[in-house]
């Protein structure tokens, strides 16, 4: 099994889709020991922290890293544990008994219908079958007549796969507890299958992300490796960490323009939570903040004058924000 090299502090440049932003991943010495605990231990890691702090992204820079394909699924208030192992598709199973019966009188037998109508010709692999099993997973696919997922640059399955289940705290309970056989036994059986779904040869790194909407079953947590990712506290420390991640994104913007957008989201940060008003600023509105005013002129001394104008809707989305100056 590979883990990843200790290369604290090293930028990772993230496949993206055709127009969509840059992404670029610094890993912390305590992101690259969590991972590996959580390959070498074989849990789930789970990676609490605000929005904007890079939960989502640390998934993917690790998949990357590992050369591991990648598979992601984002949770929401209507996501049911088995939409994370499988999904029978009973719309379409039905539109097709349908269109069989409008043609059993034009030469198709009984058994002829029931064979293509059978169950297993209607479920689809979700993320974690992927993540278990992707020979098994891409059989079913074929079965079931629907596309793989497409794998990230230099990726492979050979080699393990990565699968993200983003922001478990927007569901209901019942989903992670949902997942705990799956992910204590390493099998499950979907419907219609005879024999489990089961890991094999290389485990999943499971990344399961939490925004701390909703707590979780102790019982899910103990069956986790957990990571807390959290800004730094103090106002310079945070300015030197939003600097440093700014340089790794855009190296060609002067080092006083970074430490301006960074003392903005800062001021904004502590003013938002003096007021109590969420989300708060962070590292992410840095980014966005410094992208914009990169792609908007290419001369400083007027990225410089703009910066402080469009900080305001870059930083502050909460209503009550709004026309609030920066402490």
């Amino acid at each position: 099994m590979d883990f990843l090299a200790n290369k604290a502090g090293e930028a990772i440049d993230l496949p993206s889709t055709t127009g969509a932003p840059e992404q670029v991943h610094v890993f912390s010495e305590d992101e690259i020991l969590a991972v590996n605990a959580a390959l070498a231990a074989r849990r789930a890691l789970l990676v609490r922290g605000e929005p904007g702090t890079g939960k989502t992204q640390l998934a993917k820079a690790a998949a990357v890293a590992l050369h591991r394909a990648f598979i992601s699924v984002a949770v929401d208030a209507r996501t049911e544990a088995r939409d994370l192992l499988w999904h029978f598709d009973a719309v379409r199973r039905l539109g097709e008994a349908q269109i069989q019966g409008a043609l059993h009188g034009g030469g198709a037998t009984a058994e002829s219908v029931r064979t293509s109508l059978g169950l297993r010709q209607y479920i689809e692999p979700r993320a974690l079958w992927w993540g278990f099993d992707w020979t098994s997973a891409a059989a079913q696919a074929s079965t079931a007549g629907i596309v793989p997922p497409s794998l990230l640059k230099g990726t492979d399955p050979g080699r393990g796969v990565v699968v993200l289940i983003d922001e478990i705290d927007k569901a209901e309970l019942d989903v992670p507890n949902g997942l705990l056989e799956a992910l204590g036994n390493g099998e499950f059986t979907p419907q219609g299958l005879a024999a489990p779904v089961a890991i094999s040869g290389i485990a999943p790194l499971v990344v399961v992300t939490t925004n701390e909407e909703r707590a979780l079953p102790d019982a899910f947590l103990r069956r986790c490796i957990v990571l807390h990712l959290r800004l730094p506290e103090e106002r310079q420390p945070l300015i030197d960490h939003l600097v440093s991640r700014g340089t790794r994104h855009f190296p060609d913007l002067s080092r006083a323009l970074q430490e301006r957008a960074a003392e903005l989201v800062v001021g904004d940060r502590i003013r938002a939570k003096e007021e109590n008003w969420l989300p708060l600023p962070g590292q992410a509105e840095f980014i966005d903040l410094l992208r914009a005013v990169r792609n908007l002129s290419s001369d400083d001394a007027a990225r410089a004058a703009m910066m402080d104008r469009i900080s305001t809707f870059a930083l502050r989305k909460h209503p009550a924000a709004a026309g609030r100056s920066a402490t």
